[in-house]
């Protein structure tokens, strides 16, 4: 497929496969050129030759490693100084699915460094770039345990509610900027994640678990309808609207001078 309209290029982080290489095809067929970004350099090469024969788009592969500090920084310089770019797809991470009472506290570190440090890290390179430009994209993967922290291994939860929360105050701050922001919260997925966290996919039961492609696809639409948040198998909106609502409605109350009166605390006159 040759397309003809070009948007740009998009960075997308953990390309080498699942979700992160699906965003990739559908990406250069929607007209962007790509960055990709991932550890394995062999598996970028074979994705990146695989979409040029099939778009004809400019594609560029780095071989980085996220939890490694000199790569981030290597990937963040690229972001500052490639004015092409006009989206960045945060979409590498890592799971976990054991209890966090026996996981091993340098991986939870490791972890946090890559779904919450290194993706925040990114953004803050490329967000005010998009600004000076009054236009560009932030995609950011965060999951369903996001609002549902107690289905999976907690740290991983506690990840993920970062990243929503921080889309959610980067919408709140760059859209009249012409910045756009999307959390994408993905259920069960058939991809590797399963297996590197320990809890192979397919002790799952299929009535839960979608394919990368149908979600990829499921978050451009919501990225095209203008969504902050995309659930892609949720089946009414009005349930996120609902949550939402709730949410906005306890800030009136979530500070004051004076503890609750169902405290029966006695305060100072």
């Amino acid at each position: 497929m040759n397309v003809t309209t070009h948007k740009g290029t998009a960075l997308v982080t953990g390309a080498s496969s699942g979700i992160g290489a699906v965003y990739a095809d559908r990406l250069a067929r929607r007209g962007y050129g790509l960055i990709l970004v991932a550890r394995n350099r062999e598996r970028l090469d074979q994705l990146a030759s695989r979409l040029t024969d099939a778009t004809r788009r400019s594609i560029e592969v780095v071989a980085a490693d996220l939890c490694s500090k000199a790569d981030v920084r290597r990937v963040e310089e690229v972001l500052r100084t490639d004015s092409s770019i006009t989206m960045l797809v945060n979409n590498a991470g890592v799971g976990g699915a054991g209890p966090l009472l026996v996981s091993d506290p340098d991986k939870m570190e490791a972890m946090i460094d890559l779904n919450v440090t290194a993706l925040t890290r990114l953004t803050y390179a490329i967000a005010s770039k998009f600004v000076e430009r009054g236009t560009g994209t932030i995609v950011n993967i965060a999951s369903m345990v996001a609002v549902a922290p107690e289905v999976l291994n907690g740290v991983y939860g506690g990840t993920k509610a970062f990243v929503l929360a921080f889309t959610q105050s980067l919408h709140h701050e760059l859209l009249d900027k012409g910045v756009r922001a999307q959390a994408v919260l993905p259920g069960a997925t058939r991809t590797d994640f399963w297996d590197v966290a320990g809890h192979p996919v397919e002790n799952l039961p299929e009535s839960i678990v979608m394919s990368a492609d149908d979600l990829v696809d499921a978050a451009l639409a919501g990225l095209d309808q203008g969504e902050l948040a995309t659930v892609p198998s949720l089946p009414d909106v009005a349930d996120w609207n609902a949550f939402e609502s709730a949410r906005a409605a306890l800030r009136p109350n979530l500070s004051s001078s004076k503890p609750a009166a169902r405290y029966g605390v006695r305060t100072a006159a």
